[in-house]
C-alpha cells in the first residue's frame, strides 16, 4: 500500500491524454457518439469517463448493431425461468432443479494469443454459470480454423486446444462435446465458442438485479492488473494483417484460482449474505458495476484505492477497464461483510469492500483523494446507440457445374470424405480434454472421443443423484448460411433439435453464438438478419426458445469476412438416462432404416466440397413441420425401446451417417448391397429432417412409423466386421477406422 507522500509524487507524474475525437475513434466511438457523450454530461468527459463510455457502447457490450434484430427471437416458454438479460439462461428440469447455461465467443483473443485466449474464454463462460448459483457439470466448444495449408492453422489449433484443456481440466469440469471445422474463410479470424451447463436448485438462483441503496459493494477473487484493458473494444473491431500489437488486450487466466472462486461463491450462496452478483467479464469492473446499478435502478460509488491491485500506480482508467480474470462483484446485505470475508479468506482469495450503493443513479469513482468519474448510469445502457444498419442483397450462390468430371465409386468417395479435415476423427483434440471427471458423463457427442464409452448425437451428462440426464449439442453449417442465410439459420436450430431427439432427449432451449463479419457492410448485415430470422422461425416452430447467447461481429481481416456462423448450443432432458440412445450399432443382423425419406439434395454438400472441390448450389430447405413430426416420432420410438442405435443424417449424407455408426461400434459394419443403382444424391444428399436407425423389431418399428405418418425406408442390415456396398465393394471396419483416424494426428505431427 502506498503512503500519502508516494501517492502525491505519483500524481505529479500523471499526464492523461487530451480528450479528442481522434482518441475517441481509437477507442471505437464515432463522431456522433462522441458528440452524444458531451450532450449527456454537459461537458467534456474525463479520460476515465471516455474509457467507460467507449467500452459500454462497444459492439461487444451494447449489441448496438444487433439489438433490434435479436428481439425477433422467441425467448419464453413455461419451462423458462430466466431468458436473455442475465449472466446465463435458466430452465426448469423438474424436481425443483434448474439447468443454467450459456455460450460465448473468445474469437479475437484466441487468434492473437491462442492458449490464453481460449483458456480465458472457457473460464469466463464458467463464471457466467456459477455466478447464477449453479455448479458447472459440462463444457462443450465449437471451433473453426482456417484451411489446413495456411501457415498459422497448425499452431492455432495446438494453442487453442491446449488452452481449453488446461482450463477445463484444472477446474475439474468435463468437456463432453462440440465440433471442429476447417475452412479458408477463417484463415485470418478463427472462432472459439465455449458453452457451459450447470445445475442449481430453483430456489437458489442468483441475479445481477436486486440491489438497493446503502448496501456494501464487495470485490472478490484475484487482484486487478493491466491485462485485458480495452479487450471489449478490440473484440468490436475487425483485424488488419498482423495484430500482435493487440496482445496486451488478451487476459491471462488462472484456473486454480477460479476453482477456489467457484467453491467460495457457492459456499457463500448457502448463506443469506448476497443481494446481487455479477461476473467481471468483458469491460471488467466497469460493466459489472454499471449492470448491477442499472438493473437495480441505483447508483454506485467506488473507492478504487481499495481495489486489490497486483501492480503499482494503477490509474482509475486502468482499474475500471482491466479484464483481469477470476473476479466477481457482489452487493451484500449490510452487516454481513465479516461473515462473507471469512468465507473468501478461508479459500485464500482477495475480499474488499470497495464502495456503497446510492439512490442517485450515478457512477462515481474516487481514488488518490480525487473524483475521476461522475456520470449518470442510465445513459451508459439506455442511451447506447442502436443502429438499424442497411442490408444489402445477399449474393446468390454459384450454381452447381454441369460437368463435374468422372464420378468416383462409392468406396473411393467415402474414403475421401472420411480422410477429409472436416469429417475425420478429432480424437487428437478430444483426448486432451477430460470428459469423465465428476463421473456423470454417459455419452459424448458424435465421435469426439470414447472416454465415456458411448458416442451419441448429443453429449449426455447425468444429473447427480437422479435418473435424469441433460443432452447437450453444438451445431452450425456455415456453408448453408452463406448460400441462404434464412434457411441456414433454420438448419442450425433443426440440426440441434435432431441431435437431441436422436439421443432420446426432449429439446428444451438453446443458447446461441452469432459469429459474423463487419455489420457496417450491407451484405454482412443481410447475412446476420437472414440467419437471425431463420433461427427465430425454427425456434418458434419447434418450441425451442433462445434463453441466452452472444453476438460476435467484425470477424474479418482486411475486408475478408468469415462465413456466417450462427452456432446453436442446444439442451434437452432425458427423464431416465438408462433409456438414452447412442449411435453405435449393437447387434449383427439388426435392420437399418432411413427415417424421413431418401436423399436428393447435393447443393452445398460436403460431398461436392471434398470429393469435387466445389462449394456451390442452393442450401437444403428445412421443413419445420417435418422436423417436429419426425423428431417427436424418434423420441417416442426410443422411449418405447424400439431402437438399438440412432443417428441424424447431416454432413456427408446417408453413407457418412452409416460409416459413423460403424465407427462408433468399431467391429460392426453395414450391408446395403440391396440398394444397387441408387444415384449419388441418395448416398450423399443432405436433405433435412432425416435419421438412420437400427432395430431388431422392424415390424413394430414400421407399424409405429406408419401410424405417425412418418416415411421410413428399409436399407439393409448391420453386418460383422465389414461394410458391404452395392456393386460388390466392401470396406473392413479396421480399414474404415484407419481412414477416419489418420488425418489429424498426421497433420499435427508435421512442422511448418
Amino acid at each position: 500500500m502506498q503512503n500519502t507522500a508516494e501517492k502525491s509524487d505519483f500524481l505529479q507524474t500523471v499526464r492523461e491524454p487530451d480528450i479528442t475525437l481522434e482518441l475517441a475513434q481509437e477507442y471505437g466511438l464515432n463522431a456522433e457518439e462522441f458528440d452524444q457523450i458531451f450532450e449527456i454530461l454537459g461537458r467534456a468527459p474525463t479520460y476515465t469517463e471516455l474509457g467507460i463510455f467507449s467500452v459500454m457502447w462497444s459492439e461487444h457490450c451494447s449489441y448496438k448493431s444487433s439489438r433490434l434484430h435479436l428481439k425477433k427471437l422467441p425467448t419464453e416458454a413455461p419451462h423458462v425461468i430466466q431468458g436473455p438479460g442475465e449472466n446465463a439462461g435458466v430452465i426448469d428440469i423438474g424436481d425443483g432443479q434448474a439447468a443454467v447455461f450459456k455460450m460465448e465467443s473468445h474469437n479475437h483473443p484466441s487468434y492473437i494469443e491462442p492458449f490464453q485466449g481460449a483458456a480465458t474464454g472457457v473460464g469466463g463462460i464458467m463464471r457466467d454459470v456459477f455466478t447464477m448459483g449453479a455448479r458447472p457439470i459440462a463444457n462443450i466448444n465449437a471451433l473453426r480454423f482456417g484451411e489446413p495449408a495456411h501457415p498459422k492453422t497448425r499452431s492455432l489449433v495446438s494453442g487453442v486446444v491446449s488452452g481449453i484443456s488446461h482450463y477445463g481440466n484444472c477446474m475439474g469440469v468435463p468437456t463432453v462435446g462440440g465440433e471442429t471445422q476447417f475452412h479458408k474463410s477463417y484463415n485470418g479470424n478463427i472462432l472459439v465458442n465455449a458453452m457451459t451447463v450447470g445445475i442449481a436448485n430453483q430456489d437458489d438462483i442468483y441475479y445481477a438485479r436486486g440491489a438497493q441503496p446503502n448496501m456494501p459493494i464487495v470485490y472478490v477473487g484475484s487482484k486487478t492488473g493491466r491485462d485485458g484493458i480495452h479487450g471489449a473494444t478490440m473484440a468490436s473491431a475487425e483485424f488488419g494483417d498482423g495484430n500482435e500489437e493487440n496482445r496486451p488486450t488478451v487476459q491471462v487466466g488462472d484456473p486454480f484460482t477460479e476453482k477456489l472462486l467457484l467453491e467460495a461463491c457457492l459456499e457463500l450462496m448457502q448463506t443469506d449474505c448476497i443481494v446481487s452478483i455479477q461476473d467481471m467479464g468483458a469491460a471488467g469492473l466497469t460493466s459489472s458495476g454499471v449492470e448491477i446499478a442499472d438493473k437495480g435502478g441505483i447508483g454506485v460509488t467506488m473507492n478504487l484505492d481499495d481495489v486489490p491491485q497486483r501492480e503499482r500506480n494503477m490509474l482509475p482508467y486502468e482499474i475500471m477497464l482491466s479484464e483481469s480474470q477470476e473476479r466477481m462483484l457482489m452487493i451484500l446485505k449490510p452487516g454481513s461483510e465479516d461473515k462473507a470475508r471469512k468465507v473468501f479468506e478461508k479459500w485464500d482469495l482477495d475480499f474488499a469492500v470497495i464502495g456503497t450503493t446510492t439512490d442517485d443513479q450515478r457512477l462515481r469513482l474516487n481514488m488518490y483523494g480525487q473524483t475521476w468519474c461522475d456520470i449518470p448510469v442510465p445513459p451508459l445502457v439506455d442511451a447506447a446507440p442502436v443502429y438499424d444498419r442497411p442490408q444489402g442483397q445477399h449474393p446468390l450462390p454459384k450454381p452447381l457445374p454441369q460437368d463435374l468430371g468422372e464420378t468416383p465409386s462409392l468406396k473411393t468417395s467415402l474414403e475421401t470424405l472420411m480422410r477429409s479435415p472436416n469429417m475425420s476423427s478429432k480424437r487428437w483434440i478430444w483426448e486432451q480434454y477430460d470428459g469423465l471427471v465428476m463421473g456423470e458423463s454417459w455419452a459424448t457427442s458424435g465421435l469426439t472421443n470414447t472416454q465415456a464409452g458411448r458416442a451419441s448425437d448429443a453429449a449426455l451428462v447425468r444429473v447427480p443423484n437422479t435418473q435424469k440426464a441433460l443432452a447437450i449439442s453444438s451445431d452450425c453449417n456455415p456453408r448453408y448460411c452463406y448460400a441462404n442465410p434464412f434457411e441456414g439459420g433454420k438448419q442450425a436450430v433443426a440440426e440441434s433439435y435432431r441431435n437431441l431427439c436422436a439421443s432420446g432427449a426432449t429439446p428444451l432451449a438453446v443458447t446461441n453464438n452469432l459469429n459474423f463479419g463487419n455489420p457496417e457492410r450491407p451484405e454482412i448485415m443481410a447475412q446476420f438478419v437472414g440467419c437471425v430470422e431463420g433461427l427465430g422461425a425454427a425456434c418458434a416452430a419447434l418450441d425451442y426458445p433462445v434463453i441466452s447467447g452472444n453476438v460476435s461481429l467484425y470477424n474479418e481481416t482486411s475486408g475478408t469476412a468469415i462465413l456466417p456462423t450462427p452456432v446453436i448450443g442446444g439442451v434437452g432432458l432425458v427423464s431416465d438416462w438408462e433409456m438414452a440412445m447412442d449411435m453405435a450399432f449393437k447387434s449383427e443382423g439388426a435392420t437399418l432404416f432411413i427415417v424421413g425419406g431418401e436423399g436428393a439434395h447435393l447443393g452445398q454438400s460436403l460431398y461436392y466440397s471434398e470429393v469435387h472441390g466445389v462449394e456451390a448450389g442452393l442450401a437444403p430447405i428445412v421443413d419445420l413441420d417435418v422436423e417436429k413430426r419426425n423428431g417427436t416420432f424418434m423420441r417416442e420410438a426410443i422411449a418405447r425401446d424400439l431402437l438399438e442405435a440412432a443417428h441424424d443424417i447431416s454432413d456427408g449424407g446417408l453413407l457418412c451417417a452409416l460409416a459413423e455408426m460403424s465407427l462408433a461400434a468399431r467391429t460392426l459394419g453395414f450391408d446395403v448391397s440391396q440398394l444397387a443403382g441408387k444415384a449419388t444424391a441418395f448416398w450423399y444428399g443432405e436433405d433435412q429432417g432425416r435419421y438412420v436407425v437400427a432395430t431388431t423389431e422392424p415390424e413394430r418399428f414400421s407399424e409405429a412409423a406408419q401410424s405417425d405418418n412418418v416415411p421410413v425406408l428399409k436399407i439393409g442390415v448391420v453386418s460383422q466386421d465389414n461394410c458391404v456396398l452395392p456393386e460388390g465393394e466392401e470396406i473392413s471396419c479396421s480399414e474404415l477406422i484407419a481412414w477416419h483416424e489418420k488425418w489429424l494426428p498426421d497433420y499435427m505431427s508435421k512442422t511448418n
